[in-house]
């Protein structure tokens, strides 16, 4: 499983990729973890609004710091 955090790499952003971290491990899934900082390819990836997590190319998260509780539930 491929998981993308996009965003500029603020503390939301570093909040959000440790939520996933921690709900990936918890689900017991292996996982790679990318954090993409560059503007345009976070557009090209349709993010309008960061944070953002991706799970293997589709958005799921947008524009908010999910729960690892709220983020194990979408990755089941």
């Amino acid at each position: 499983m491929k998981l993308q955090i996009y965003g500029s790499g603020c503390e939301k952003c570093k909040s959000l990729a440790a939520n996933a971290e921690a709900a990936a491990q918890a689900l017991g899934v292996s996982f790679e973890m990318e954090k993409v900082t560059d503007m345009n390819a976070i557009i090209d990836a349709g993010v309008m609004r960061t944070p953002a997590l991706a799970v293997d190319g589709k958005v799921i998260i947008q524009g908010k710091v999910a729960s690892a509780d709220e983020v194990r539930a979408l990755l089941e």
